[in-house]
């Protein structure tokens, strides 16, 4: 398990109590070990941070950005954020509310297709693309 200020155990709980709808949608949809068995924990404080979700089998945290994340502010403190947790080994799926109410199957395509990276497993037919770069998954 990775560490994490034990401060921020308090906002992670009050943010698991009011998660957005489009965090509800994602969450539906990978609670339970629901794809390919990997189970994953929402709002969970890691480092510095609390982040959307996180699959501590495959190393991986899904974040669900609103509106203010496309600010210049915002989208370096994204970069900055993702990089820090890239140096922890894990790696970072970002998609906006705006993809996951109209591209919904996409985001979880996405999803699926990094477990299955993680995994070691042959890649679905219709995938998205990643950037192995950086670590990070965006659908347009």
């Amino acid at each position: 398990m990775k560490h994490y200020k034990s401060s921020l155990k308090i906002a992670a709980r009050e943010l698991r109590k009011n998660m957005t709808p489009t965090e509800e949608m994602i969450w539906f949809a990978i609670r339970r070990k629901k794809l390919l068995d990997i189970q994953f924990y929402r709002q969970k404080a890691i480092g510095p941070y609390i982040v959307d979700f996180y699959a501590p089998a495959v190393n991986l945290v899904i974040e669900i950005d609103g509106a203010h994340h496309l600010t210049a502010d915002n989208i370096g403190q994204d970069k900055f954020r993702d990089a820090s947790l890239n140096e922890l080994g894990l790696r970072v799926l970002r998609f906006s509310n705006a993809q996951v109410r109209s591209t919904f199957s996409k985001v979880i395509a996405g999803i699926i297709t990094a477990i299955r990276v993680a995994k070691d497993l042959p890649p679905l037919k219709k995938g998205v693309a990643t950037s192995e770069q950086n670590n990070t998954c965006k659908i347009n």
